[in-house]
């Protein structure tokens, strides 16, 4: 066949990957008991925290990055193919119903469109050209991040979006799992979190896929406490869209001002049920325009709000 020699020379790249590498003293690991294996996993688990703190500094610095894109309208999108492609447009899906995000702010695009988040998508992980037409649909600008996520590192789809990105203009990280990766190489942040091994040979939905998750918890999460979405620990921009949300809403007013059920319906009342609002308006004592117009003046950000309505110090500095 004409297309062994491609293939070849495939393998040989995947056997030189860490997270494709056979681990001979787990070839018997299906004889073992269930209660062994579990045990054994969860010993594999508990490393990748360890690889990935060896990363911080990196990803504090991308993180930097993006919040400083995103402060002035640019997007958060994530690209990848099957597990690495689910797990960002997992992330970014989370971003609305926690933080109060716009569904365009942070975006998942996944290898093979949203049938690709169920069911095997062929070829389409080695298609950069696919990558290109979705960063093109959405009409990518400097402004925007587009964070290339891949295991193994080598995914066409993820380093064509993050090249296509770079050209650009756009800020472009590379999350992978392998040192020396043409995917953190494509980037202008590279981040390598090399979690080793895997327990089942090759599959890197397991440590890998974890490492991924972590760092892109990591991604999001502080880039919206970068952009004012929190106020301590709390989760002032929070979309009450269902009963346990509303719940949740009430509750994190009530944590952030200590005020009473009565005052706390009245705050949101006043401020159609915007949590950082009714905060402003219980704490400044302000109505719900003059909430909402210190808010605005603050970029969004609660506590500097509350220091510009003059709000006393033991309240500002929570």
């Amino acid at each position: 066949m004409t297309s062994t020699p491609h293939y070849r020379e495939l393998r040989a790249e995947l056997e030189s990957l860490t997270t494709e590498a056979f681990r001979p003293e787990l070839s018997e690991i299906d004889r073992l008991s269930t209660l062994e294996i579990a045990r054994l996993m969860n010993t594999e688990d508990a490393t990748v925290p360890a690889a990935v703190a060896e990363r911080l500094p990196e990803i504090a610095a991308a993180i930097d990055a993006v919040a400083a894109r995103m402060a002035r309208g640019g997007r958060l999108i994530y690209a990848g193919a099957g597990t690495a492609g689910r797990l960002g447009v997992l992330d970014a899906s989370e971003c609305p119903p926690t933080f109060n995000t716009a569904p365009s702010q942070v975006v998942g695009l996944i290898a093979g469109g949203p049938e690709a988040m169920v069911t095997s998508v062929e070829g389409a992980e080695d298609s950069p050209e696919l990558a290109v037409q979705a960063l093109d649909a959405l009409g990518l600008t400097p402004d925007d991040t587009v964070v290339g996520i891949s295991a193994s590192g080598r995914t066409p789809y993820a380093i064509g979006a993050v090249r296509h990105a770079r050209a650009r203009g756009a800020l472009t990280v590379g999350l992978s799992c392998n040192a020396g990766s043409a995917l953190a190489a494509a980037a202008e942040h590279g981040i390598e979190v090399v979690v080793g091994p895997e327990l089942l040979t090759g599959s890197t939905r397991l440590k890998a896929g974890t490492a991924q998750k972590l760092v892109l918890n990591m991604l999001s999460t502080i880039t919206m406490i970068r952009l004012g979405k929190t106020y301590g620990n709390l989760m002032v921009d929070v979309r009450a869209s269902n009963d346990k949300l509303r719940a949740r809403s009430r509750r994190i007013v009530a944590l952030a001002t200590g005020a009473a059920d009565e005052e706390i319906e009245r705050a949101l009342a006043a401020t159609d049920g915007e949590v950082k609002n009714a905060i402003l308006v219980i704490l400044a004592g302000v109505d719900g325009p003059e909430a909402a117009r210190l808010l605005g003046e603050s970029d969004g950000h609660l506590r500097a709000a509350l220091t510009a309505s003059g709000a006393p110090r033991s309240q500002t500095g929570r």
